[in-house]
């Protein structure tokens, strides 16, 4: 049977905490910040749409006006230029891109702008933005509307990326974005809306560059990104089946990176699969991968066992047949931790349905 639609966040909210949706922890985000500062406002194509993304956005523009909360030309480059020059007047703009795949339209205003705005004056200039944008496979959203390109913006000094997994998180990094006074590229896999966590109702941040534990482990560190981090601990139910015991860790935040965290798992564990929802050429897999390659290159210095997984190095397919193959799942991320873990014996998968997560059967799309 699959695990139920629960992602796994902070035992302590269990006291404190309520079951709440992704979606509905990033909209009370962004409900509870605007509240506070006057200056917090969205903007983005559909935000005023009746399924207001999602139900991300649902009903704040009823809550806090039309000059607070409006909809967008079909111009990405130009009205993300109009955040950065808000932001740089004093707003605090929260810009809702939709899906990754459309901010393609506006690098030079992000990586040539808003990243290098303090820097070019001397630290007198902030652009607190943040950019809000979906990855991730649905129903056949195929090659231009399911990229995860977040490893592009990692590579851009005065960016910060973030991508939480669970819904405690979803509100506490959202928060900690919009209150930074740098960009912050915010990351939501489409699937992890529906899936509930533990989450405070008042106001918290979730800190950025603190990985966290998400499964203690002996054998292997599994590190997942963004709803990788499901898959995994799905994977590593199935592993601990047949006496396979991995540690699951959730990075959160890609840059800043907690890399000091994956460091010292991996040197417990002796082995590492990095688990991405992206190519693995130049992608976070291989940032990791590398850095941990460097760390470990001494001659002092245990042998580590490494792999990452990701997307093939082709276009993002449209059919369910196809997507099932290109996507890493529970299935074949316990099969590969099998055969890193115990390479001289034979081969062994999982059954494919008991690696059917609810959330994947639960969504409906469109988007």
């Amino acid at each position: 049977m699959s695990s139920p639609a629960r992602a796994e966040a902070p035992a302590v909210s269990r006291e404190s905490g309520r079951l709440l949706r992704y979606v509905d922890a990033l909209r009370e985000a962004v409900a509870q910040e605007m509240e506070a500062d006057e200056r917090v406002f969205v903007l983005g194509l559909d935000v005023d749409d009746h399924k207001g993304i999602q139900g991300s956005t649902l009903g704040l523009q009823a809550r806090f006006g039309t000059e607070r909360i409006f909809n967008t030309p079909l111009s990405e480059d130009a009205m993300t230029g109009v955040a950065i020059g808000a932001a740089i007047a004093g707003l605090r703009p929260i810009h809702v891109h939709i899906r990754m795949d459309f901010l393609m339209l506006c690098m030079n205003q992000l990586v040539n702008m808003a990243a290098k705005m303090h820097y070019m004056y001397g630290g007198t200039v902030t652009v607190p933005l943040v950019v809000r944008s979906m990855i991730g496979k649905s129903w056949g959203q195929g090659a231009q509307h399911s990229q995860g390109l977040y490893s592009m913006f990692m590579h851009v000094p005065g960016l910060k990326v973030v991508a939480p997994s669970n819904a405690h998180d979803a509100k506490g990094c959202l928060i900690a974005a919009i209150r930074d006074d740098n960009p912050v590229i915010f990351v939501e896999h489409r699937l992890l809306y529906g899936t509930e966590a533990f989450v405070d109702e008042a106001p918290f941040t979730v800190e950025f560059g603190k990985a966290r534990i998400a499964v203690p482990g002996n054998d292997i560190t599994l590190v997942g990104v963004s709803n990788m981090v499901v898959e995994c601990l799905r994977a590593q139910e199935l592993l601990s089946e047949v006496g396979i015991s991995a540690e699951v860790l959730d990075p959160i935040s890609l840059v800043p990176l907690d890399f000091d965290t994956i460091l010292a798992s991996a040197r417990r564990t002796g082995c590492v699969l990095v688990v991405d929802n992206a190519w693995t050429t130049c992608g976070a897999s291989a940032e990791i991968i590398a850095r941990l390659a460097e760390a470990t290159s001494g001659g002092d210095a245990k042998p580590i066992v490494m792999r990452r997984m990701g997307f093939a190095p082709t276009t993002c397919p449209t059919t369910p047949a196809l997507e099932q193959t290109f996507y890493p799942n529970p299935a074949t991320i316990a099969s590969a931790v099998h055969s890193l873990v115990r390479p001289k014996a034979k081969a062994w998968s999982p059954a494919p349905e008991r690696a059917v997560l609810a959330y994947q059967r639960q969504f409906r799309g469109p988007f």
